[in-house]
């Protein structure tokens, strides 16, 4: 899938996955991806629980190798 923009995140523990996200998709222009990659499992609920909240879409998650990737798409 494409992202207009990529955050790597791994290695971070919550709640800086979420911290970073916020952070990245402020950059972004309304219905741009960002796709985010964490190796934190607790990143699959936060995200799922920020993205709803705030407005935006979580277009695809998946997990390859320990690394979890969403792509969000901004509100």
């Amino acid at each position: 899938m494409e992202a207009n923009e990529v955050l790597d995140a791994k290695g971070l523990a919550c709640p800086m996955p979420i911290v970073k996200t916020k952070k990245a998709i402020e950059k972004l222009e309304s219905g741009e991806v960002l796709e985010v990659q964490a190796t934190d499992k607790g990143a699959k609920s936060d995200i799922a629980a920020w993205v709803k909240s705030g407005g935006h879409e979580l277009l695809k998650d998946t997990e390859e190798n320990d690394v979890l990737k969403f792509w969000i798409k901004k509100g």
